[in-house]
């Protein structure tokens, strides 16, 4: 079996056990960066930074149809464009909190688990690379707090 081959078993497996569909991620993406765009913390992070916001979408939809369905669409640098950002644990918190409401709004059971778990994994590892790119190295079960001795928490 190819490499192709797989990865097009593993989809539909995943496809099979949530539903999850191409449809659903433009759906839950387009409905999260609404919910983004809006809140008082972590909107205006975005809204810095994204001078139009139809790309971006495209580009999160590829995302997360490469998180959530393995079909490698998406070729960016999540961890290099996030590291910058004057964001920390809290920022993350934020952002999965908006997120597992808008998966669990819009997705059958099944599909918003599968979202979550991988959108609580990206989390943590942004989180860790945003920390280390402010030369803070997180230990186990520890969070990262900007402040001005760079304190971790």
């Amino acid at each position: 079996m190819t490499g192709a081959e797989r990865r097009e078993q593993i989809t539909a497996g995943i496809v099979e056990r949530t539903g999850i569909s191409e449809a659903m991620i433009e759906q839950l993406v387009h409905g999260f960066y609404a919910k983004v765009r809006k809140d008082p913390m972590i909107g205006p992070v975005f809204e810095a930074r994204i001078t139009s916001w139809e790309p971006h979408l495209a580009q999160m939809c590829a995302f997360w149809s490469s998180v959530a369905l393995m079909t490698g669409r998406y070729h960016g640098t999540p961890m290099v464009k996030h590291m910058p950002l004057p964001i920390d644990a809290a920022h993350f918190d934020r952002w999965l909190e908006l997120f597992e409401a808008t998966a669990a709004e819009l997705c059958p059971p099944a599909a918003a688990e599968h979202f979550i778990e991988r959108a609580q994994r990206i989390a943590a590892s942004l989180e860790m690379g945003v920390a280390s790119g402010q030369g803070v190295m997180l230990g186990v079960g520890e969070r990262y707090r900007r402040s001005e001795a760079g304190a971790v928490q």
